[in-house]
């Protein structure tokens, strides 16, 4: 819409571009599949500590023993572990693979990086949860913010587009 807008009427909208890591862009869920709310296989990033634990130990794995080396590629953990982590952790934990890590212990480490990556968005988020007063004068002063900036802006796309005799 932005683009045939500024194509009729002048530049007046910048175009969005998608920003997504390659990495990233999808992780596999609690069952191996893409993680998805509609698989019923998502991490909830502001889950409690306790269901975060028990989330990730319900991650399936193959059946591959302590010590028996495994594969990076196409591992839920190391995938989930690999979007948290710095570039460093992931090649002492791509060692740890090739040495054969533990299941178990791969598990807790993924737990314990996800906790502490999280413990601090976790806290502001049960602050706000506690909070619903302040977030609605937060949205009040955004909504009058975006008015300030957005009247203007409409009264020069209508200009634009010829109907700068209308208001509203």
């Amino acid at each position: 819409i932005a683009s045939r807008f500024n194509h009729h009427f002048g530049e007046h909208f910048v175009l969005p571009e998608a920003v997504v890591n390659e990495k990233t862009a999808v992780l596999s869920g609690l069952d191996g599949r893409k993680m998805s709310k509609s698989y019923n296989n998502t991490i909830p990033l502001f889950a409690p500590e306790k269901q975060l634990r028990q989330l990730i130990m319900k991650i399936k794995t193959n059946s591959l023993g302590p010590s028996e080396p495994k594969e990076t590629s196409g591992c839920t953990l190391f995938e989930i572990y690999q979007a948290f982590a710095t570039p460093e952790e992931v090649a002492a934990m791509r060692k740890s693979y090739a040495e054969g890590i533990a299941w178990g212990e791969m598990k807790k480490t993924l737990f314990e990086q996800l906790n502490e990556y999280l413990s601090e968005p976790r806290q502001k988020y049960e602050t706000l949860m506690k909070a619903p007063d302040h977030i609605e004068n937060v949205l009040q002063e955004g909504a009058r913010k975006a008015r300030e900036y957005s009247r203007p802006f409409l009264k020069q796309l209508r200009k634009a587009i010829g109907i700068d005799k209308i208001t509203g």
